[in-house]
């Protein structure tokens, strides 16, 4: 097994960030569609990581929106990386110290961690900065490009744009899913919740981000109660 290190971080990090740029990058564009200056849609990405977060808070600043306002989408859209870094910390190492947890977890992203929870064994802390260096530099990237040059791209394009972070979702997923049938279940009652929640009129009160939070925490408990690791298997990784 190759040792989980900063280089091996940024190998891994490569997909992440080839989908982040385009999802940044027609971020930009909104953003300066909405009236936000270049600068600032720049800005925005450089100190958040959170594409859903991002779109939702351009909104709401394009419609003049209060900080009140602000502060309950955010806590509702991006509560879920709270989860997902709970359970990544009970894989961290014993070197991996507060400063690192408290840096690493700025960057701690669905797809981030996707491939991060995938890996066996311990993770240290070089490979975490490895994983999250090129899809932050491709998120604040992209949205510069976006924010100073989509205006000049055709719309057909642009829209196209948008669609490869679904095949970035598909390539994190399908590896694992081939290894082991307790992971496909659970993509497969994730996927199931998340279109009865979205298609059933009574549930339609529920946001995106907290829809999210459900299907995760239901797959996952189903997940770990009819699909148990044994302390054997644990142990061999």
């Amino acid at each position: 097994m190759a040792e989980l290190n900063f280089k091996r971080g940024l190998k891994d990090g490569v997909p992440i960030a080839l989908g982040y740029l385009s999802v940044s990058f027609t971020f930009g564009i909104t953003a300066v569609n909405t009236g936000i200056p270049p600068i600032t849609a720049i800005l925005i990405s450089l100190t958040n990581v959170t594409s859903a977060g991002q779109v939702a808070g351009i909104g709401i600043i394009a419609a003049h929106g209060g900080f009140a306002e602000m502060a309950l989408a955010q806590l509702i859209i991006n509560m879920r990386y709270a989860l997902m870094s709970l359970s990544l910390s009970q894989k961290l190492d014993d070197k991996y110290g507060l400063l690192h947890r408290i840096t690493t977890a700025f960057c701690v992203t669905d797809e981030v961690f996707a491939v991060a929870s995938g890996k066996s064994g311990e993770i240290p802390a070089k490979y975490m900065y490895g994983l999250i260096t090129l899809p932050y530099l491709f998120w604040s990237g992209g949205t510069a490009v976006g924010a100073f040059l989509g205006s000049i791209l055709p719309d057909m394009i642009k829209s196209a744009l948008g669609i490869a972070i679904y095949g970035m979702f598909i390539a994190i997923f399908i590896p694992p899913s081939k290894k082991s049938r307790g992971v496909t279940c659970v993509v497969v009652m994730s996927a199931a919740l998340s279109w009865f929640i979205y298609y059933l009129p009574a549930l339609d009160f529920i946001s995106s981000g907290i829809s999210i939070i459900i299907c995760t925490v239901i797959a996952a408990a189903l997940g770990a109660l009819l699909f148990p690791r044994r302390e054997e298997e644990a142990d061999s990784e």
